[in-house]
Parts: structure tokens; C-alpha cells; sequence
């Protein structure tokens, strides 16, 4: 079993269900998926650029990406509908305990300056997201290797109803949030 899933059993449970006085264990959020979204806007003029993307987050995900397509046409950007324009990964179960292992024990301490991720990216509904500048602060991306430097959206998707509940089940699970 991970090291976060038993954490999460063992320890998140019993503090949730202390702080928010839960009749049931079924009534704790959890974490249902996290989501990472890879945006390639440059696609439209090289599509060898969208590749690059795919194979990033294939490596970082261990799974493999979806290219999420333009629902409209935008003139401005030079974008037509259904043109590929970036890729994304939904990862649950085991691989998204193991990716979130990963983000907060190996990656985010390797950022320069790190401080915390801010505590202020709630949606109201118990979602979470952050963005990170690029792609190369992951131990599986080598530099020499990487066409182009690109950030990228990060969706943590509870059941938590409220800003709070979802703060203090991701704080218990580990995310380094800013003080």
C-alpha cells in the first residue's frame, strides 16, 4: 500500500472526523482524482510541439495523456474548432497517491525560493489547484532532452464540501501550503 493512502487511513480520517464531528467514516473527504493539464499553444503553428508536451507528461504522469482538442474558433490565437492544443492526465487510485508523493516529497522541494503552494487557489467546492512554471523540476524530465520549457495546471478533485474541509485533508496529506 502508499505511504499517503496509509497516511491518509491511518491519520487524516480520525483528525477529520475529530474536527468536524462525522457521524460516519464515509462522510470524511477524500481525494477522488488529480488532474494535470498541459496547454500548447504553440501547436497550432508546430505540431511537434504538442509530441513534446505528450511524451513530458507521459513521463511525469506514468500514464498516457489525452489531447484535448478547441471547442471554438478563435481568430485572434489562430485557432480553428477541434484543433489539438494541449493534453491532460487524469490520475486515480494508486497512480495519483504515487504522483502526489512524488509532487511533495521530491519535486516542490527542488523549486528555488520555495515558500509553499498558496493557500488561496480553492474553488469553493473543495477543489484545489496549483500551476507550476515548468515541466523540469520532476526527476523523470531531463533537460537536454526537453524542446521547449512549459508550465502546467494541477487539479486536486475532493469530495470535500467546503474551502476549508478540502484545506485541512490536503494539508494532512502533505501539500506544503504558505504560512
Amino acid at each position: 500500500m502508499n505511504r499517503l493512502k496509509e497516511k491518509y487511513l491511518n491519520e487524516v480520517v480520525s483528525s477529520l472526523m475529530n474536527k468536524y464531528n462525522y457521524k460516519s467514516v464515509m462522510e470524511v473527504p477524500k481525494l477522488e482524482k488529480i488532474v494535470i493539464n498541459m496547454g500548447v499553444g504553440d501547436a497550432t503553428g508546430n505540431s511537434k510541439l504538442l509530441d513534446a508536451a505528450v511524451a513530458d507528461l507521459a513521463k511525469i504522469s506514468g500514464q498516457k495523456p489525452v489531447v484535448t482538442r478547441a471547442k471554438k474558433s478563435i481568430a485572434g490565437f489562430k485557432v480553428r474548432e477541434n484543433q489539438a492544443i494541449g493534453c491532460k492526465v487524469t490520475l486515480r487510485g494508486d497512480n495519483m497517491y504515487n504522483f502526489l508523493d512524488k509532487l511533495i516529497s521530491i519535486s516542490l522541494p527542488q523549486v528555488r525560493d520555495f515558500r509553499g503552494v498558496s493557500p488561496k487557489a480553492f474553488d469553493g467546492r473543495g477543489n484545489y489547484t496549483m500551476g507550476l512554471k515548468e515541466q523540469l523540476i520532476f526527476s523523470e524530465i531531463n533537460y537536454d532532452d526537453v524542446v521547449k520549457v512549459r508550465g502546467m495546471d494541477i487539479v486536486f478533485v475532493t469530495t470535500a464540501k467546503s474551502n476549508e474541509e478540502s484545506f485541512d485533508l490536503l494539508n494532512g496529506l502533505g501539500i506544503p501550503f504558505r504560512k
